[in-house]
């Protein structure tokens, strides 16, 4: 008897994608293609990317006046809206955003289960680097008051999307022209501001994958070479 792949050792598999720097259309097109693909049985990806300037608003709000967007266009930065939850964020250069595709049928068919998920993992991979970071009553990870990465996802019939935001070198000060978030008297921190040194998003990719797998129970597959681990 053959077993499937993706029931070996009765652990999900979970393929890496890294798509390097790619617009915040091109990463939701591809979404969309992950998660097709669980329509034949599961298919779970993890998507890693960086941005160009982008801010991006949730469903959690208002649409945002013609003329506040028009500036964070002047500003350099595109500006998407999107069906995930949260408020307004920033992406960009430097910072790690990750777009886990998973069925949560195969892990834990709980939408608060796989966002706590996410947060003990980012928060791993924060301690890792020594910063404690926790989480509070405001979604997402924090440093003390504040935020080192933003999670906003979308979950139709437990098929995830979007996901989080970890913060490395990102230049923080696009996060001065919008509420992050829309939290008032919170601020925003990097792995890099925290450490006081550089930290790459390339540093910071190996600790995020071994955080993932232990706290998802799964095993990664590289989308590019097929290795597992």
């Amino acid at each position: 008897m053959i077993i499937p792949v993706q029931m070996r050792n009765n652990r999900p598999v979970v393929e890496v994608v890294r798509l390097g720097l790619v617009s915040y259309l091109e990463a939701l097109q591809l979404q969309q293609v992950y998660m097709k693909r669980h329509g034949s049985g599961p298919a779970h990806a993890l998507l890693l990317c960086q941005h160009p300037p982008v801010y991006t608003t949730g469903i959690r709000q208002k649409p945002y006046p013609a003329a506040t967007l028009d500036h964070l266009r002047l500003l350099g930065a595109e500006v998407h809206q999107t069906n995930r939850g949260g408020l307004i964020t920033f992406h960009g250069p430097g910072q790690l955003v990750c777009y886990p595709i998973l069925n949560l049928s195969n892990f834990k068919k709980s939408v608060r289960w796989y966002v706590c998920e996410l947060e003990k993992t980012v928060i791993t991979v924060c301690r890792r680097f020594g910063i404690d970071a926790a989480t509070s009553p405001h979604t997402g990870v924090w440093v003390r008051e504040n935020k080192i990465c933003a999670i906003g996802i979308h979950c139709s019939r437990y098929i995830t999307s979007h996901g989080f935001a970890l913060n490395c070198n990102t230049d923080l000060s696009w996060f001065e022209n919008i509420v992050p978030c829309g939290i008032e008297d919170k601020g925003v921190t990097s792995l890099s501001a925290e450490l006081l040194r550089d930290v790459s998003v390339e540093e910071t990719v190996p600790l995020l994958l071994e955080a993932f797998k232990d706290q998802f129970g799964c095993r990664l597959t590289d989308g590019r070479t097929q290795k597992t681990e």
